[in-house]
């Protein structure tokens, strides 16, 4: 085996790669994560079994008809990889396992900062000023920049239309009948959930809060919801329009899974968050003044 890979040895907290360093994630489905040599199997339907390289992942997203043993979330857990149980090929994200190995430094500064409203304002105007680099967004209420999410985001799906001279009829989303939606809906519906899944387990291992918003808020994971809305228009929008194009009337969830995470790596997500969060959080900003 190669230097440099951590696939069946003992992983210390010295070596732990960061999460910029990992592969996104895996799904997996009807089968059962066990421990063999202290590293983790798994062992589909049929019987196969693969050995999985824990070390080198930011997470395992877990479907339908999954069992796992204790000795596996021990494991996996110790290699810093967060386990997450979502729907069907994740269009639904259902819980996240917390890492102990985070560090309570940056919950501390999320909590202090949300519970500001100057500084929790301030928060999501960063934000927003991703997505408005030429607006002059100072002075603007929570209220006003939501506004104008809102209208870019109408805009920029009939501009994708458009461009894909795909049809489209609107947004429509009905949790537990995902099969009602036509094929950009669908689309959207589990690039959304995957991606959600990818950041729970990143805000997750680096010792943040998913409960604890700045934008969004009264919904299960607003801080996710905020992070996502940075990284939507590439991963899911754009993905669902030029995928509905191309999959001519019918869903194909294994195109889907593949094109999503193909878009992820490309974009190096992972790297991305392990920047972006802290900056939208002002931490640069706070480095800057410590000098």
């Amino acid at each position: 085996m190669a230097t440099g890979q951590r696939l069946f040895v003992k992983v210390t907290r010295e070596s732990l790669p960061q999460v910029k360093d990992k592969y996104p994630f895996l799904y997996l489905e009807r089968g059962r994560l066990e421990i063999d040599d202290s590293s983790i199997k798994w062992i589909d339907s049929e019987a196969n079994v693969v050995p999985l390289p824990v070390a080198t992942l930011n997470a395992l997203l877990l479907g339908p008809g999954t069992t796992v043993t204790h000795e596996a979330i021990k494991t996996a857990t110790a290699a810093n990889c967060a386990v997450c149980w979502v729907g069907e090929d994740s269009l639904l994200f259902y819980a996240a396992g917390f890492l102990p190995t985070a560090d309570t430094r940056n919950l501390k500064q999320q909590i202090e900062l949300a519970a500001d409203p100057e500084k929790s304002v301030e928060v999501a105007r960063r934000m927003y000023a991703r997505r408005f680099p030429d607006a002059d967004l100072q002075g603007k209420s929570l209220k006003e920049m939501m506004g104008m999410e809102g209208y870019r985001v109408r805009a920029l799906y009939q501009a994708k239309a458009e461009e894909y001279q795909v049809g489209w009829k609107g947004r429509k989303f009905v949790p537990g009948k995902f099969d009602l939606g036509d094929i950009t809906n669908q689309v959207l519906t589990a690039s959304n959930a995957a991606l959600y899944g990818i950041l729970s387990s990143a805000v997750h291992s680096m010792g943040y809060s998913p409960h604890i918003g700045f934008i969004h808020s009264g919904s299960p994971l607003p801080f996710i919801y905020d992070l996502a809305d940075l990284y939507k228009e590439e991963l899911c929008i754009d993905l669902a329009f030029s995928l509905t194009r191309d999959m001519a009337g019918r869903y194909n969830k294994h195109k889907v899974s593949a094109a999503f995470r193909e878009r992820v790596i490309d974009m190096d997500l992972l790297a991305k968050l392990a920047e972006d969060i802290p900056d939208m959080l002002g931490g640069k900003h706070a480095r800057r003044r410590g000098k």
